[in-house]
């Protein structure tokens, strides 16, 4: 069945616009598919019933190939395809019905009215439900004129062969079964393909809407359209800044500066998972991290202050492979509560706001190039399992006087 697709697709080329969807193309390529193999069937009845001395007769189905041959030559030039469409299924609606009249009846003429019932079909793949009504009605109602006029049509029958009779009903329904088929087909690819594009389009959302907030929000923003909005009595808090990065980028090129930045904070992407926390944003060349929501755990400083520790290391490591031996970090932590949720509505943010931030933020800012800043909290609850020394008290800018310390190592 996909060759078959792959055929319509090439088919519905003839007809096609530039603005037509695929689906409208494939639709296109369907109908033209079903007019080419209605065509090349007709050849048969023009030759038997004119062999058989029914002119008339032969010349109903030879007039579908005529209008079939044309209106694609019309349709190639114009791209008028509505037209096509519509001729079409007339000529599928009214030749069959002719041809049964011709030939006195539903008995004598094999049943030919069964080609019919290809127009609601055929409308209803190509123009929808509701659209399809009208041909599916006047479809019944031919048949219904067909049925109340055949015991006249059949007291003169055209004299064909009892086997030739027999072999075009048969023929008849094969011909009527491989179009309804490609049609029903047609409709199962499309469902698939509808499917599978949906899926490949919400695996898409769903990696967008988890590069830009936690998976427990995510879950909770896909569900509901309310405030996001949760306090949280401790968590801790880093932001991290690339020292003297904003003069150097002025020499850099554009894409060697994101080039640069991008592997940084890739790095710094690779480290937030392996240890577990989240990352909040960047900021030009700043990066914050938080660890402790939105799922909140033990040992979310720990973690925070690991993290830190490989932040200096990555980047001494990129700073020795490119040969940019300018390149530092300074880092400042603290812990303490925090309010986190999501703002925007057409561009999300997962944010923090509360002292614990501002002091997180103060502690980068009036930090040393290359080293981890930490309030004297952090330096009391990171416990013995980390090298910490103090570094004084510092002025910091609205804060005031506070004791900070600078953590070193882990064991």
């Amino acid at each position: 069945m996909r060759s078959v697709v792959r055929f319509l697709d090439r088919l519905s080329d003839l007809g096609a616009g530039p603005e037509d969807s695929d689906d409208e193309r494939l639709r296109h390529g369907t109908l033209i598919f079903a007019s080419m193999v209605i065509t090349l069937i007709s050849l048969t009845w023009v030759a038997t019933y004119f062999a058989y001395g029914y002119p008339t007769s032969a010349a109903i189905p030879a007039l579908y190939q005529l209008i079939t041959v044309v209106g694609l030559v019309v349709l190639a030039r114009t791209r008028r395809f509505g037209v096509f469409r519509t001729i079409q299924l007339l000529a599928f609606l009214v030749l069959p019905a002719l041809l049964q009249a011709s030939l006195g009846g539903f008995v004598a003429s094999s049943a030919m009215i069964l080609w019919a019932i290809f127009t609601p079909l055929a409308a209803l793949a190509l123009q929808g439900l509701r659209r399809s009504v009208v041909w599916f009605v006047a479809f019944f109602a031919e048949l219904v004129v067909l049925g109340l006029l055949d015991p006249r049509l059949s007291q003169d029958p055209a004299a064909l062969p009892t086997g030739l009779v027999i072999t075009f009903f048969v023929l008849n329904v094969m011909g009527l079964t491989l179009s309804a088929y490609v049609m029903l087909g047609y409709f199962v690819e499309q469902r698939e393909r509808a499917r599978r594009a949906l899926e490949a389009e919400r695996q898409r959302s769903e990696r967008l809407l988890l590069n830009v907030l936690p998976v427990p929000i995510a879950e909770r923003l896909k569900v509901g359209t309310g405030v996001i909005a949760d306090h949280y009595d401790t968590v801790s808090v880093l932001f991290a800044d690339l020292v003297g990065f904003t003069e150097r980028s002025l020499l850099l090129a554009a894409d060697e500066l994101v080039a640069l930045l991008d592997e940084i904070f890739s790095g710094f992407d690779r480290l937030a998972d392996a240890e577990g926390v989240e990352k909040i944003k960047t900021i030009g060349d700043a990066y914050m991290v938080a660890g402790g929501l939105p799922e909140p755990r033990p040992d979310h400083l720990e973690a925070v202050a690991r993290m830190a520790l490989a932040m200096r290391d990555e980047i001494a490591a990129i700073a020795e492979r490119t040969g940019r031996g300018w390149l530092a970090v300074r880092i400042g932590i603290d812990t303490g509560p925090v309010v986190a949720g999501v703002i925007g509505r057409r561009k999300f943010i997962y944010d923090l706001w509360g002292d614990t931030v501002n002091t997180a933020s103060r502690m980068e800012s009036h930090g040393l190039p290359g080293q981890i800043q930490v309030t004297d909290r952090v330096a009391a609850a990171l416990g013995p399992g980390f090298a910490l020394r103090p570094r004084g008290t510092s002025e910091l800018k609205g804060k005031g006087p506070m004791a900070t310390f600078l953590l070193d190592s882990a064991d």
